[in-house]
């Protein structure tokens, strides 16, 4: 989806945005003004208003701001933000943001980068930044607004168990230069101080190693279901059949039982941010 437009499998987003469309026309229709005549009062062109109506074109907060202020809408425009915002959202965003929302524990191995509830901005915009193919501009600012967006969960209330085991290279890689890599070391520190949070490093030099089939996510909800996640190339997956997600636990848990303690994590986080 680049520059705004839709995603022709996203079945979800599609209706959204088609049902804001068919509201903005709706109150300029009834404010007695041509699509030209409002694109001119909003500041933008003709064409976008008959995109963004047409529900072919996601409109920007802004968009809805002027369009709530110049059709007198007294708000009931820009409350659609939200809605807006989350149908910018990846698929694959929006499907994993709906599971943490409801999880009690979350629990991820990552052996590449590391978990998106973790990272800095900065670390998150480099990351998206080496896509190829590139990502637009537009692109760009809408995974990393969705990536900050999840971190939420850190300081939701109640407060949710989360556990990560990050490889040794996660810590290491300068994604993004060495500024940004120091400053997410930091962040680490800082957040593995956390009472629901727990990180632990798998050391390079691990031998007997339960992670090589490659990243894994373990959610908990509220209900007492659990879920798995994994994501490869072009592909992220949910897994809801018990035996599958019986794995990945299982998986986990010797992960985990073979990386460092928690508190030899944090002296090794903190090691290797004195070296960078």
């Amino acid at each position: 989806m680049h520059d705004g437009s839709i995603d022709p499998d996203d079945d979800e987003s599609g209706a959204v945005i088609a049902a804001v469309g068919r509201q903005l026309k709706l109150w300029r229709e009834s404010a007695g003004l041509r699509p030209k005549e409002f694109g001119v009062a909003i500041g933008y062109g003709e064409n976008l208003v008959y995109k963004v109506e047409a529900g072919k074109r996601i409109p920007r907060p802004e968009y809805l701001d002027m369009a709530d202020e110049v059709l007198g809408a007294s708000g009931k425009i820009a409350a659609m933000k939200r809605d807006v915002r989350e149908a910018r959202y990846p698929k694959k965003v929006r499907d994993l943001a709906k599971l943490e929302a409801d999880a009690v524990e979350l629990g991820a191995y990552l052996n590449h980068n590391l978990h998106g509830l973790l990272q800095t901005e900065e670390y998150a915009r480099a990351l998206f930044d080496m896509r190829r193919p590139s990502l637009g501009s537009d692109d760009l600012e809408r995974f990393v607004g969705a990536r900050m967006a999840r971190q939420r969960i850190v300081d939701r209330a109640p407060l949710v168990t989360l556990t990560f085991v990050l490889e040794e290279v996660t810590l290491r890689r300068p994604i993004g230069g060495t500024m940004v890599l120091r400053k997410q070391l930091e962040h680490l520190m800082g957040i593995a101080q956390r009472r629901n949070v727990v990180i632990q490093v798998m050391p390079t030099t691990t031998e007997d190693h339960a992670g090589m089939g490659g990243e894994l996510e373990v959610l908990k909800l509220g209900d007492g279901s659990t879920y798995g996640y994994v994501a490869g190339q072009l592909t992220t997956r949910v897994l809801a059949y018990p035996k599958d997600v019986q794995v990945l636990e299982l998986r986990y848990g010797i992960i985990r039982s073979q990386a460092l303690s928690p508190r030899e994590s944090l002296a090794f986080i903190e090691k290797v941010r004195d070296e960078t």
